[in-house]
Parts: C-alpha cells; structure tokens; sequence
C-alpha cells in the first residue's frame, strides 16, 4: 500500500494563486473554462490541455507512471471525471533513501461539458503516458454554412 503526503501549504497558496492568476486571462474564454477539483483533495493532478477543433474538443492529460488500468473516465449529467491512481515503486536497491519528490496516490479532474459534447460517442486512447479523451460535437453544434439565395429581379418589382 502507498501513502499520501500531504502538501507543503506555502506550496499549496501559490498553486491556488497561479490558478487565479491564470483565470483572470482565461476569462474571455470562459465557455472552455472548466473547473478544477480542490487540489488538497489528491496528491498529484495530471496537466491537461483543452483543444477544439470544428468536430471535437480534445482533452490531453499527462498520466506518467500511470497504469491504463488504473485509469477511469466517467460521464454523469454534464461531467466528464477523469479518476486513477499512479502507484509508487518501491525503490530496492537503494540502501536509503534522501528524498521523494515524485507525487504518488490517486488523482482525479472533473471537467462540466457543454449540451454541444455527444456524450456516446466520447472516445479515450493511451500513449506513452499521455490519455487523449475525444468528445465529439453534436450536430446541432457544428457550424453549419448557409447558402445565400439569389431572388430573381422580377419578384422585387411586382
């Protein structure tokens, strides 16, 4: 078994700060803005970026060490939660150990999805590390282009 340690609290107040800094540019990005779990909470939380494409939006999360296994992707309501737990290897060659810097334990990050995300058609793939999560758009939320008509001369005139 493993254990959670507990983070250092000065580091804790600037993670919380960056977090708020970060907001303060992100805010005429709001709609791709999705909240983050309290990061007392688990010991480690994977980075992810949030890309949309015109079909997609795509989540790529950095899961290093971690198991595919061990990960779970949820979607209850209008929140996709991305849960697992990145074991620590116990080091047995080593006579003592200086230092532990590396975060272990059991992670999770809870995006809210827009009603535009098809939420049956989400797709997830692993590779070296890295978890792609795939959410389709619906297709009432896809742009769509309008043809612009051309009414004869005769019709405007009568």
């Amino acid at each position: 078994m493993f254990s959670v340690t507990q983070r250092d609290p000065t580091l804790e107040l600037l993670h919380q700060l960056e977090h708020r800094m970060g907001r303060i540019f992100t805010d005429p990005f709001r709609a791709f803005e999705w909240p983050v779990h309290d990061a007392a909470t688990t010991a480690w939380q994977p980075l992810v970026d949030v890309f949309e494409e015109p079909d997609v939006i795509r989540l790529v999360a950095e899961v290093p060490g971690v198991k595919p296994e061990d990960v779970k992707i949820t979607v209850e309501s209008n929140l996709l939660t991305i849960k697992g737990t990145k074991e620590q290897v116990a080091e047995e060659k080593a006579e003592k150990v200086h230092r532990y810097e590396r975060t272990y334990g059991a992670f999770e990050r809870t995006f809210r999805l827009s009603a535009s995300i098809d939420p049956n058609k989400i797709k997830a793939t692993y590779n070296l590390g890295v978890l792609t999560i795939t959410l389709p758009k619906a297709e009432t939320a896809k742009p769509h282009l309008i043809k612009v008509e051309v009414t004869p001369e005769k019709a405007l005139n009568a």
